[in-house]
C-alpha cells in the first residue's frame, strides 16, 4: 500500500518543482513527506485490537473535536476560513485528523451493534457523532471538508447495513440541510461557485476565473503533457492555488492524458488493496475502519478531480497524497500505517492459530 501512495506523492513533488524561480513548495513538501513516512512507520507498529474495547477511541474523537473548537480561538484565517493553527514553518489543520477520529468512532460503534444496525436509533446516534465535527467544520467555514465528513459517515452507514427506507429518509434530510445552508448560511462567494459551475463562462474574469483556468491547464496538456516543470498555467501563476486546490490541473498540464491515467491507476491500486484488506479483516472494527478510509480517499479524489475539470463546483479540497500541505499528507499516511498495522497483526494472529492447530 505504501508504494502507490509514494508514487502519487512523487507525482506531487514533480508538479511542485520548477526549473526557474522559487522551489519552496517543493522543499517543504519533501520534508513533510519524510515526516509522513515516519508517522506511517510508527503507526504500523501497534496492535490496534485494544481499540475494540475501552474508551481510547472516544478520547481520540473528543480530542479532535476539541481541536476543531479551539481553531475559533487560536486559529488563523486563510482564504476566508479560520481552520488552521500557525506552527511557524508549518500549519496544522485539525479537520484532517478529525476525519480519522470520525472513522474510528464509527467503526467501533457499528462493529459493536452490527446485528442491530436496522434500528434507526443507531443511525441517529452515529449522525450525532458526525454532527459535532461537521458543524464545527462548517462554521469555520470549510464547506468542502464538511461534505467529505458527511460522505464518510454516509458511506460507512451504507456498508454497515442501513435499510432502504432509512436511506430515503437520510437523503431527504440531506436535501433539506443543503437547502437551509443555501438560503441562510452560504456566503456570497460560495454561492458564486455554484453559479459558475452551472454557467462556467458567465464571469471568467471574476468569480469563475479559477475554474476556467483549471480547465485550460488540464486540457492544454493534451496527450503527453508539456513536461515536468514546464507547465505555463501553473508556473506563470495563471492558475491560482496550483500547488493545493488545483494540483491535478497543474499535473495534467505537465503529464498529459497518459500521466493522468497513470495517476488514476495508482489510486485504483490503493483502493483495491484497501478493499482486499477489509475483506480479510478479523473483525468488523478493522473492516469498517479500512472501508471508511477507502471511502474518504474516493470521495476526496473524485471531488478534487471533478472541480479541476469543471464537472463539480469548486470546494477547495486537496488531492490525497499529492497536494501541497502537511496536515492532510501526515493524516493520510497515518491512516495508511494504521491499516498496515491492523493487517500485520491479523496475519500474526492467524499464523499463531494455525501453528496451534498443527
Amino acid at each position: 500500500m505504501i508504494l502507490p501512495a509514494l508514487l502519487i506523492a512523487g507525482f506531487g513533488l514533480s508538479t511542485l518543482y520548477t526549473f526557474q524561480g522559487d522551489n519552496s513548495f517543493f522543499t517543504k513538501q519533501a520534508v513533510v513527506l519524510a515526516i509522513a513516512l515516519l508517522v506511517c512507520l510508527f503507526a504500523s507498529i501497534p496492535d490496534y485490537r485494544f481499540m475494540r474495547t475501552g474508551h481510547a477511541v472516544v478520547w481520540i474523537y473528543l480530542s479532535m473535536c476539541g481541536l476543531l473548537a479551539l481553531t475559533f480561538v487560536l486559529g488563523y484565517t486563510a482564504l476566508g476560513a479560520q481552520m488552521s493553527f500557525d506552527l511557524g514553518a508549518f500549519s496544522l489543520q485539525p479537520v484532517e485528523f478529525a476525519r480519522i477520529a470520525l472513522i474510528l468512532v464509527l467503526a467501533k460503534y457499528f462493529s459493536m451493534r452490527h446485528e442491530l444496525i436496522g434500528a434507526f436509533r443507531h443511525i441517529f446516534i452515529s449522525a450525532v457523532y458526525l454532527g459535532v465535527p461537521f458543524v464545527l467544520t462548517l462554521l469555520q467555514p470549510d464547506f468542502g471538508s464538511a461534505m467529505i465528513l458527511a460522505a464518510v459517515w454516509f458511506g460507512i452507514v451504507l456498508v454497515s447495513g442501513i435499510r432502504t427506507r432509512h436511506i430515503a429518509f437520510v437523503g431527504s434530510l440531506a436535501v433539506a440541510g443543503v437547502t437551509y445552508l443555501w438560503l441562510f448560511k452560504f456566503a456570497d462567494y460560495q454561492k458564486e461557485r455554484i453559479y459558475n459551475f452551472l454557467d462556467p463562462l458567465a464571469d471568467i474574469q471574476g468569480s469563475g476565473y479559477n475554474a476556467y483556468q483549471a480547465t485550460i491547464a488540464a486540457g492544454s496538456g493534451q496527450m503527453m503533457g508539456k513536461g515536468i516543470g514546464y507547465g505555463t498555467q501553473s508556473k506563470l501563476n495563471y492558475l491560482p492555488e496550483h500547488q493545493t486546490d488545483f494540483i491535478f490541473a497543474s499535473f495534467a498540464e505537465e503529464w498529459g492524458f497518459v500521466g493522468s491515467m497513470v495517476l488514476f491507476a495508482l489510486f485504483a491500486w490503493i483502493i483495491t488493496l484497501l478493499i482486499r484488506a477489509a475483506r480479510n479483516a478479523p473483525t468488523n472494527f478493522e473492516r469498517i475502519f479500512v472501508i471508511g478510509f477507502a471511502i474518504y480517499l474516493v470521495a476526496q479524489f473524485t471531488t478534487h478531480v471533478g472541480m479541476n475539470i469543471g464537472v463539480l463546483p469548486i470546494t477547495g479540497l486537496p488531492l490525497p497524497f499529492m497536494s501541497f500541505g502537511g496536515s492532510h499528507l501526515v493524516s493520510e499516511f497515518l491512516a495508511l500505517g494504521m491499516v498496515i498495522g491492523m493487517t500485520k497483526h491479523q496475519r500474526r494472529v492467524v499464523a499463531v492459530e494455525q501453528s496451534e492447530i498443527i
